[in-house]
């Protein structure tokens, strides 16, 4: 299979550099690299340029115009861009152990979306990582809150994976199929502001019959510390999540779609083509 990574950005150039750099230290890379930036300004283009320049894979820089918080539709937008058959999705504030593209893809399997963990890193030592003092983190660094969230043991996430109950989604560690993300048309672009895009995705995937696999021990990322977003669109986002239960929802009438070429568009129609139904 083919892997695209899809880094989620909003003006914070420093933080998607050492992103990017710990992108660039991977044991296997994926096929391409897709910056979903939610409309940054010029030093984040700067960033992106540089790593274009530097990386051994394809790197390609998704932007649209900054009107408040469009997380959803953006990823929607480097998913339509995404030319691989694997979608590993992260945020740009994320430092990634160095076997994390590899773990997600021994979990990847067919007919799933993986929802994977990060460790918290405090602020004291998010400020020593944006320096430059501190250069490797693990889970026995100094500041690293919940470091059960850093340790990998690939034996231990096999274990958890068949015992543990499902979760909420989180986008900032979260892998599907792209087949999967076109069958319930991405992500819903009325959720915007902070807040349930990621969790009513992962619903309507599951009322589409695509399961969830828990991953923990494994595909490991660091979150720097920073501000919270603004929660003033919280609410307004979770009715929108408690409809689309009550409505039992598979299918986003504002997704996807309308980023597609019309060879995109065959594709949602191949989704639901009476093979596809039968799993062939």
């Amino acid at each position: 299979m083919t892997v695209s990574l899809i880094i989620s950005t909003y003006n914070w150039p420093r933080a998607l550099y050492l992103c990017l750099d710990s992108v660039m230290q991977q044991s296997v890379l994926p096929d391409e690299i897709l910056i979903a930036d939610d409309g940054s300004g010029m030093e984040t283009r700067d960033v992106v340029r540089h790593f274009e320049r530097i990386s051994p894979v394809p790197v390609r820089h998704i932007w649209h115009e900054d009107r408040g918080f469009r997380v959803a539709a953006i990823r929607n937008k480097a998913i339509a861009a995404s030319r691989c058959d694997y979608l590993i999705q992260i945020d740009g504030d994320l430092i990634l152990q160095r076997n994390f593209i590899q773990d997600h893809i021994a979990f990847a399997k067919e007919g799933h979306y993986v929802a994977g963990s990060r460790g918290i890193i405090t602020e004291a030592l998010t400020r020593k990582v944006l320096s430059g003092e501190i250069t490797s983190l693990s889970a026995l660094s100094r500041g690293v809150r919940n470091s059960n969230n850093a340790l990998r043991i690939p034996i231990a996430a096999v274990l958890y994976r068949m015992l543990a109950p499902s979760r909420t989604p989180r986008s900032c560690n979260m892998a599907l199929w792209r087949k999967d993300a076109l069958r319930v048309n991405g992500y819903d672009e009325t959720f915007e502001g902070w807040g349930y895009e990621d969790t009513e995705l992962g619903l309507r995937l599951e009322n589409s019959g695509i399961r969830q696999r828990l991953m923990k021990f494994s595909g490991i990322v660091f979150h720097l510390h920073h501000d919270k977003a603004s929660r003033e669109g919280c609410p307004a986002n979770e009715q929108r999540y408690m409809k689309s239960i009550r409505e039992h929802r598979t299918w986003s009438p504002a997704g996807i779609d309308r980023h597609l070429s019309p060879a995109g568009q065959a594709e949602i129609f191949a989704a639901f083509s009476p093979a596809a139904a039968l799993g062939k």
